[in-house]
């Protein structure tokens, strides 16, 4: 008998892993384009996605040298990020899918969000042209995220509009 549950215990620690990758909740709020809060996780930043802020920060200084985007056009695709998140996710189930690094340097959840019908959050934000793909780090879905951004810009939509 105690050797059947040493066994049961021990296919359990195998099996927590698996388990720690995927998490779900309902979304209760929405700070801005990329960052979320999900109820009994904590605060969530989309993986692999940037949006601009939407207050004047440092930030926009990679926006407006890269893609030559004025503020103003900044502050416009920074809201509708934000209303696109809160109209799609806001008080719903969504599942959280981690990679290796779980959290960023601000103890945010790093995650691929997917909405209750099986698209991911993260990509729809990139083909509406609403996030461009964070290059700084490799991630899994960075591939796919890059020809998602591509195609926004081919079509000229939100941050891509002026190209």
């Amino acid at each position: 008998m105690i050797r059947l549950c040493l066994i049961l215990i021990s296919c359990l620690l195998l099996a927590l892993p698996v388990f720690a990758d995927e998490a779900s909740g309902v979304v209760s709020w929405i700070y801005d384009g990329d960052s979320l809060k999900v109820d009994k996780i904590g605060k969530v930043r989309l993986l692999g996605i940037d949006t601009p802020e939407s207050k004047a920060s440092g930030r926009d200084h990679y926006y407006t040298s890269r893609y030559n985007l004025a503020p103003g056009m900044l502050r416009q695709i920074a809201y509708q990020a934000k209303k696109f998140n809160i109209d799609q996710v806001k008080g719903k189930r969504v599942t959280l899918v981690f990679e290796q690094q779980k959290q960023d340097k601000y103890q945010r959840k790093l995650a691929y969000l997917y909405l209750p019908d099986g698209r991911m959050l993260n990509l729809l934000l990139l083909q509406k042209g609403l996030a461009s793909t964070f290059r700084k780090y490799r991630f899994g879905e960075k591939e796919k995220f890059l020809a998602a951004e591509q195609s926004a810009r081919e079509k000229k939509l939100g941050l891509w509009q002026n190209e």
